[in-house]
């Protein structure tokens, strides 16, 4: 009996160690087979995307829409300030908890309206925020969030689509 026992534990072991490797082998030709992920280096490398900003409002003039700035960042910095007003940082600027937010993200874009209110930037596919303030006799305020992709896109900021609205007097 002992010749017997033995040569069984040998088959067993012999054949858990196939199947180990023969889950290692299929594990590996389905990794071989998927897609390529793209790394940073890579994703940053990719067609930038034109993006077109028009600004649609009645009634505004050319000197108004010449001053206002439009600024796109890679990262929500309306949630980045709701952060750090949370919990008090002391010893830190916010421009410093927002660059050390940003990492290895992209920069903010910054651009100005044209007199017919559009302003063309390029940047890299993903998500976007758009922050742009129009002054006047009505602050209409915008904080919209955009998935760039695609070669072009156009984006339109209307007083519907407004973030705040204020009347200075």
């Amino acid at each position: 009996m002992g010749t017997h026992d033995t040569k069984r534990t040998l088959i067993v072991n012999a054949l858990r160690v196939a199947l180990v490797a023969a889950l290692f082998g299929v594990g590996l030709v389905v990794y071989r087979h998927l897609p390529q992920a793209e790394s940073a280096e890579g994703a940053r490398s990719s067609q930038p995307t034109v993006l077109r900003i028009v600004l649609r409002a009645e009634g505004l003039d050319a000197g108004a829409l010449a001053e206002t700035k439009v600024e796109l960042f890679s990262f929500d910095v309306a949630a980045a300030r709701r952060e750090f007003d949370d919990e008090r940082r002391y010893g830190q600027r916010f421009e410093d908890f927002v660059a050390r937010r940003m990492g290895a993200r992209q920069q903010p874009v910054s651009a100005r309206f044209d007199p017919d209110g559009e302003t063309t930037v390029a940047v890299a596919p993903g998500r976007w925020w758009i922050h742009a303030t129009l002054a006047g006799a009505d602050e209409l305020s915008w904080r919209l969030p955009v998935n760039v992709a695609g070669r072009e896109q156009t984006v339109e900021l209307t007083p519907s689509n407004a973030y705040t609205r204020t009347k200075s007097f």
